[in-house]
């Protein structure tokens, strides 16, 4: 009896034990922004683990990390820490069901030659099916590391594959004409096959256009809520390296066309925010509203290209951003050397006045023809 009392006693111990040690505390994914940190400072001095970091960005000084709401508290008070940011969703920004390069003058630009020629353009969203007849696409890039996503020519959403095709179908008599048809067309891959991504995501793409050289970035994407992460990468990118951002508006907007419900990263600065419109060069019903639209494209009933060699029809502000971002590519090939924000402003100096609520439209409906002449 004894014997069995202390073998029970052994046994009640090893359990707690046992308890004890599979109750850790949960981890979530963050982003941690570092006020200063030299050569010789590593992540361990922080409290930061080598294996508990997922992605180190170097754009700007951040990591991406899997950390415990504990170690959260203390990196927050942490004098050479800027923030930590949790990592949230960003989605796609697409309805069900578009058309426009007529309204925005792409064909008269293409009959003087202005074709978008040697200027790099990125699609940041559900990357591109490189096998389109109708799409030549230079590179790209994946987020991902594993699964059919982790290939950046793999669209299994097909919003990537469609948005490029507004951007830059070629102009070789074949299904459609998108607006900067020589540009060099490249899929950086954030989102996955239901159009779901992540804000650490997000700032890994941004940084790889970055570091490859791209003059002009399409983002058919976003989120309600603000990151400050995409935000100093965003940031960074059009202050620091001359990239055009061009983002859609979102699609938050309400019938009566009231209060402020532009997404991010389109309500950041140096994120040139495009806002949708219909046939009859109206507000599309969806699109958001607010003081940061800066210029209108269509964005309802869309022809464009999608995977399989298809073609599809789709409503959305992630319609009408690539004919902006199209016509900035076809604007730094026409003018070789102009910076970012010179093009947005020559987009918005030449674009057509449409309606006096620049909430709704900013400056008008872009011209680009208007614009490179």
């Amino acid at each position: 009896m004894k014997k069995f009392f202390m073998l029970l006693t052994v046994f009640a111990a090893f359990f707690v034990f046992s308890v004890t040690a599979f109750a850790q505390e949960a981890k979530e994914t963050y982003l941690v922004k570092f006020e200063e940190r030299s050569d010789f400072t590593t992540y361990s001095s922080f409290g930061i683990a080598s294996e508990e970091i997922g992605h180190e960005f170097e754009t700007v000084d951040m990591v991406e990390a899997e950390l415990t709401e504990d170690k959260v508290s203390e990196l927050e008070n942490h004098p050479n820490v800027s923030y930590v940011e949790k990592d949230i969703p960003v989605y796609a920004y697409q309805q069900d069901v578009p058309y426009g390069i007529d309204k925005v003058q792409a064909p008269l630009a293409h009959q003087n030659g202005d074709k978008g020629a040697g200027v790099k353009l990125a699609v940041i969203d559900t990357g591109i099916d490189a096998d389109h007849e109708d799409l030549d696409v230079h590179g790209g890039y994946s987020v991902f590391t594993s699964g059919v996503d982790a290939d950046p020519y793999y669209d299994g959403s097909g919003h990537g594959t469609h948005v490029a095709g507004t951007a830059a179908a070629l102009d070789n008599n074949v299904g459609v004409v998108g607006v900067a048809p020589e540009a060099d067309l490249y899929a950086v891959k954030v989102l996955n096959s239901s159009g779901s991504g992540s804000s650490s995501g997000v700032v890994q793409g941004v940084e790889w256009a970055v570091q490859n050289g791209m003059d002009v970035i399409n983002m058919s994407l976003g989120s309600s809520a603000h990151s400050q992460a995409i935000q100093d990468v965003v940031d960074a990118a059009y202050y620091e390296h001359d990239i055009l951002v061009v983002a859609a508006a979102g699609n938050e907007g309400n019938a009566s066309g009231t209060g402020d419900t532009v997404g991010y990263p389109a309500q950041y600065d140096s994120a040139f925010a495009v806002a949708a419109t219909d046939e009859n060069n109206q507000r599309a019903s969806f699109s958001s509203t607010g003081p940061a639209v800066d210029i209108s494209a269509p964005g309802v009933n869309i022809l464009s290209t999608v995977p399989g060699n298809g073609y599809s029809s789709l409503n959305g502000t992630s319609m009408a951003s690539p004919h902006v971002a199209g016509a900035g590519a076809v604007i730094r090939s026409s003018f070789p050397g102009t910076g970012a924000a010179e093009v947005r402003s020559l987009m918005q100096g030449a674009s057509k006045y449409i309606g006096s609520d620049t909430n709704w439209y900013g400056s008008g409906l872009l011209q680009i023809n208007s614009a490179v002449n």
